[in-house]
């Protein structure tokens, strides 16, 4: 497992994002179980599965040892809060997770939930009126962040889709014009 990477700036470093890792640990049980041994893969899946168990627990002792304060700010951190909706620790429902996704990409996209669909898995969001052009190149640019935030705090949203402005139906027009002349009555 590779360690954290020291950033340029100040010495921070970057710890790799779920989905990331997720696909790293699948590659390697794929080559472990394609080498031709199936006994090295069922092993490599076994270790695996011990390793989640082990700090799947230790999350979850770390849960209930740190009071409700410091779990808010642990839930705020993208890692922590993918690490415990992996190990299904996390305290907050769905749409609170959703909600907490959408609120670190909103500065750059604003956005507005339009519904979500638990059992499909499909979030629907409504793009905002300010900023953005709409350029195709713009709304991928925000689904691609959208759905990197999701992937962190709300991975049971399976697929994003995103209403512009102009997806929606068109408005009724209602015309509005002078009453027409009205004949005189005889009396």
């Amino acid at each position: 497992m590779t360690a954290p990477t020291a950033t340029p700036d100040a010495g921070t470093t970057t710890a790799p994002d779920a989905e990331t890792t997720g696909r790293r640990v699948e590659e390697v049980l794929d080559r472990l179980a394609g080498g031709g041994s199936a006994d090295a893969g069922a092993a490599a899946e076994e270790l695996v599965r011990a390793l989640m168990d082990f700090y799947g627990a230790g999350l979850a002792r770390i849960m209930r040892l740190v009071g409700d304060s410091e779990q808010f700010a642990l839930l705020g951190d993208e890692l922590v809060a993918s690490l415990l909706v992996l190990h299904d620790l996390h305290p907050e429902n769905v749409r609170t997770r959703i909600g907490r996704a959408l609120d670190t990409v909103r500065a750059q996209h604003p956005v507005e939930l339009a519904g979500f669909d638990a059992e499909s898995g499909e979030l629907r969001l409504r793009s905002g009126a300010s900023g953005g052009c709409g350029c195709p190149s713009t709304t991928q640019a925000a689904q691609q962040a959208i759905e990197n935030a999701l992937s962190c705090f709300a991975p049971e949203v399976t697929s994003v889709r995103l209403e512009t402005a102009g997806s929606g139906p068109e408005p009724t027009l209602l015309q509005i014009s002078r009453r027409p002349p009205t004949t005189a009555m005889p009396s």
